[in-house]
């Protein structure tokens, strides 16, 4: 059993219940189309995504890949923005039981209002927040409490470069789980992720009080089971959102995905 609090997040009672080959899969609000944002949600979740990674669309998305890159570029140009997110997401909860996480940047926060962003974010049921570059000391010293006190999850992100030490530090701050970025390149690299098979095992081997999540190159069943090997489970955006692009029926395409990610499982 995990070292967990009295009331568990969603978050923390997937990795509860299925401590192992945790799916978490990334879309982009707004697209391909303004109104795909719940349907991709509702497919993800009926094809067995344990987790879902919303991202809120920037246009200035540093770690993100170029086919990232420009679904961010189609949802802001689908009209996609803080305000109309929050609007579609009033409801989610009356079809959508697994957690939820935003995954953006913090010029779109900010200008939003970091207070508001939290409040809402709780309001219509979101789970946890990642926000790869906000720094650690900001986060501790500006806005780790408003988080806490809407009851989010926050995540931080590590690589191989990482420190042993701040590896540690970022995990007592974080909640939620850890996101072990495979690489240090933006995503959809086609990396190999046995290649970093030292560095997964060194994030095992600290015995975290978080679990560990791999992203970045995750885009195939051998790619998934290889991060699973040494985490809990692995994070796929670049090859779904490839997939969403390729096909107009949502829900199929999305099955069809999941169904070769986790085949045999």
């Amino acid at each position: 059993m995990r070292d967990l609090n009295i009331t568990m997040s969603r978050i923390s009672k997937i990795f509860e219940n299925k401590d192992h080959k945790i799916l978490s899969v990334y879309c982009t609000a707004g697209y391909p189309d303004l109104a795909s944002t719940l349907p991709v949600m509702k497919a993800l979740q009926d094809a067995g995504a344990d987790m879902i990674e919303l991202g809120m669309p920037y246009s200035d998305p540093l770690a993100d890949g170029p086919v990232i890159q420009e679904s961010s570029v189609k949802a802001l140009a689908n009209g996609m923005g803080m305000s109309v997110l929050f609007r579609q997401l009033k409801d989610f909860r009356k079809e959508i039981s697994i957690p939820v996480l935003l995954m953006g940047y913090m010029n779109p926060v900010l200008q939003y209002g970091f207070d508001n962003f939290c409040a809402d974010a709780r309001a219509v049921g979101v789970d946890g927040i990642i926000l790869p570059d906000l720094p650690l000391y900001e986060y501790e010293s500006q806005y780790r409490e408003t988080v806490r006190a809407n009851e989010l999850d926050f995540v931080f992100l590590v690589t191989p470069e990482t420190s042993g030490e701040r590896v540690r530090r970022l995990d007592d701050v974080s909640s939620g789980f850890i996101y072990a970025v495979s690489s240090s390149s933006t995503t959809g690299r086609n990396k190999n992720i046995s290649d970093q098979s030292d560095y997964f095992r060194k994030l095992r081997e600290m015995k975290l009080k978080n679990p560990v999540l791999v992203g970045f190159g995750i885009r195939d069943r051998q790619t998934f089971q290889s991060a699973c090997q040494y985490a809990d489970g692995a994070i796929i955006g670049t090859a779904f959102i490839q997939t969403l692009k390729n096909g107009s029926d949502i829900h199929g395409a999305t099955s069809r995905f999941l169904k070769s990610i986790m085949e045999g499982e």
